[in-house]
């Protein structure tokens, strides 16, 4: 399984990018093999959230941990087949583990506002 996570960075020390579509990298970690793919994030002026989407489903990720999620990106990806986590904190490594724990948060509904204008 791909998993994809919001960062910081582009590694597993880097720090969990609470917005999904305007994450600076999207950390794509085979669970298996825990090798990871860092992909630099470069949203345009409009439309951060579905082009995010669309990028995530080409790298064949089924699971996307993040701190929060737009109503238009949390579409895409549904659409995709892509389950979403969110509330995630802290560190790559700290939510990777989580996941496989069981212990992150499944949305169900978008959790972050639509057209924020920008960076955080």
């Amino acid at each position: 399984m791909i998993l994809c996570i919001t960062a910081d960075g582009s590694d597993w020390t880097a720090r969990i990018d609470p917005s999904f579509g305007r994450a600076a990298y999207f950390q794509f970690i085979d669970t298996e093999t825990k090798e990871i793919e860092a992909v630099a994030n470069e949203p345009g002026a409009h439309g951060a959230g579905v082009q995010a989407a669309q990028t995530v489903s080409e790298h064949g990720a089924t699971v996307v941990i993040t701190g929060r999620v737009g109503p238009n990106a949390f579409q895409g990806l549904k659409a995709a087949g892509i389950d979403v986590f969110t509330g995630a904190t802290g560190s790559v490594r700290e939510a990777f583990e989580a996941h496989a724990q069981g212990t992150l948060s499944r949305a169900d509904t978008p959790t972050g506002r639509a057209h924020q204008g920008g960076r955080r």
